[in-house]
Order: C-alpha cells, then sequence, then structure tokens
C-alpha cells in the first residue's frame, strides 16, 4: 500500500519540480533515494578514512617489527659472543698491564740515561750528549723526550739505533739529523722518546 503510494506520487514527476527550500515536500521514493545515497556516501568515506589509517599503522608496525628483528638479532650475537668477549677483555687488560709494565717510573728515568749511555760506548761511539728534556703530559700518558748526540763510523751509529730500540723500556726515536765530519765518520743528533703512565693525581 506504501509502495503504491510512493509509485503514485512519481506519476507525472519531474526533477526539475523539486524544491530544495522545502525537501519535506518532495515525494517519498525520492526522499528515500536520497538518504541513501547520502548514506552511502557517509559509510564509503568513513572506511576509506579508516582503511588509510589501518594501512598507515600497518606500515608503522612493520617499521617497528623490522626494527627489533635488528635489535633482536644485534643482542643474541652479543650475547652469544659474551663469552668471547669476556676472554678478550681480560686478555687487552693483560697485554695493557704489560706495556705499562714497560713505562719507566721517574725513578727508573736515570737507569734509562744510562742505558743509552752504555749503548752507544759498547758500539764504540762517542757520547757527545745525553740531555733529558722537559717531558710533556698528554692525555693518558706522560712524555719524556731525551736529545741524544752521538759521533762514530755509520755502522757503529746503525748499531746503537738498533740497540736503542731493543732496550726493554718503551723507546721511539724521531728528528735525526747526520752531519758527515769526514774520515768516514758522521754526527748523529736524535730525539729519544719514552714514555711513563700519567697517574690519576696528575690531572
Amino acid at each position: 500500500m506504501i509502495l503504491q503510494d510512493a509509485l503514485k506520487e512519481l506519476e507525472g514527476f519531474d526533477i526539475n519540480d523539486l524544491d530544495f527550500e522545502n525537501m519535506g515536500s518532495w515525494p517519498i521514493i525520492v526522499k528515500v533515494v536520497v538518504w541513501v545515497v547520502i548514506f552511502s556516501a557517509v559509510i564509503a568515506l568513513g572506511y576509506t578514512q579508516d582503511i588509510s589509517d589501518l594501512q598507515g599503522e600497518q606500515v608503522r608496525t612493520a617499521q617497528k617489527e623490522t626494527e627489533l628483528r635488528a635489535e633482536f638479532s644485534r643482542k643474541a650475537g652479543q650475547a652469544t659472543n659474551l663469552d668471547a668477549y669476556r676472554r678478550q677483555m681480560l686478555e687487552m687488560e693483560e697485554s695493557f698491564g704489560a706495556l705499562v709494565s714497560q713505562l719507566p717510573s721517574d725513578t727508573e728515568v736515570p737507569g734509562l740515561l744510562e742505558d743509552i749511555t752504555n749503548k752507544g760506548r759498547d758500539n764504540g761511539l762517542e757520547i757527545k750528549s745525553i740531555k733529558l728534556e722537559t717531558e710533556r703530559a698528554l692525555e693518558f700518558y706522560v712524555e719524556l723526550p731525551i736529545s741524544i748526540s752521538v759521533e762514530g763510523t755509520y755502522h757503529d751509529i746503525g748499531s746503537f739505533v738498533s740497540g736503542i730500540a731493543g732496550l726493554p723500556r718503551i723507546v721511539t726515536l724521531h728528528d735525526f739529523g747526520l752531519k758527515d765530519l769526514g774520515s768516514g765518520r758522521l754526527e748523529m743528533n736524535i730525539t729519544a722518546k719514552t714514555y711513563r703512565y700519567k697517574e690519576i693525581d696528575e690531572g
């Protein structure tokens, strides 16, 4: 009966006759169609917005999952190698201790100067001067420069340098210069640097 009444209202209906300021006068079936279209549009818009939000959330979740998997793999690798890291740390501490033990203390410096002098004399060199320069404090150690001037043959000077390098203490050689004195004799000026561990209270 309602459907028949609605169809009767459509007889002779022209869409141009619709009064948008008075929608209440529209035929029932037109109202229903309009409301269905509006409702469908709202549902479609909301669905699209929800899908877009869900897709964005999915992308963020996937990225987070990738990051967490990478972090898990990294930490799992660290945990697997933990014993090896501990052994390596102990080896490094032992090596560091061995190196520190080679650094002379203040009281050993005179002995080092004596060793250098003996190396020069043992190799037939004339020791012209050995002078302890002002020490220089660096971040973890203190550098002790020693200016050395010797005279002798090329072979004797080479043996002297090798002897210095072979000392049980850490000694490095820098800034060497040679001067030809004639008759096969040379004068060598060189800076030997030794090091001592920097104590915490030295700043």
